[in-house]
């Protein structure tokens, strides 16, 4: 049914419940998983003489996180023999890059969690899960 299932992972702990669905789901399609993570790109804009941090150090921080978010899928697919690739990418708008990533590579599955927010507090704060789900041709299975 699908042959790549793309997971997009931000190292939450709601995240590794997608993990296991999208895990489970290759395992029982035969499936490739993508997994993805995106970093923040530094902030030039806010450069003054009292910077907290240099950009070399916050690439270096960003770089450390993608590899520890992307970790936990690399164990999860070793451990049910699912084949795996690994991408961490720079953007400003995840939602943009996770749509773009699943394209480029021929996903044709993203599987994402939902915190489950409701009523205000969704309109208010918005999710990645749900630019997904607005913008993208793919079909997206939400986890929650």
């Amino acid at each position: 049914m699908y042959k790549r299932i793309l997971v997009p992972t931000d190292g939450s702990e709601i995240t590794a419940k997608a993990v296991q669905t999208a895990v489970a789901m290759a395992r029982l399609f035969g499936a490739r998983i993508d997994a993805l993570t995106v970093k923040k790109p530094f902030d030039y804009a806010g450069i003054s003489e009292m910077a907290p941090v240099s950009p070399s150090d916050f690439q270096a921080t960003q770089n450390r996180l993608a590899e520890q978010r992307l970790a936990s899928i690399v164990e999860a697919c070793a451990a049910a023999g699912v084949p795996h690739t690994v991408t961490a990418v720079e953007a400003d708008r995840p939602h943009e890059a996770i749509i773009d990533h699943a394209q480029a590579t021929g996903c044709e599955l993203i599987v994402m969690a939902s915190h489950g927010r409701r009523g205000v507090s969704a309109l208010l704060l918005g999710s990645e899960t749900q630019k997904v789900l607005t913008h993208s041709k793919l079909p997206v299975l939400v986890v929650r």
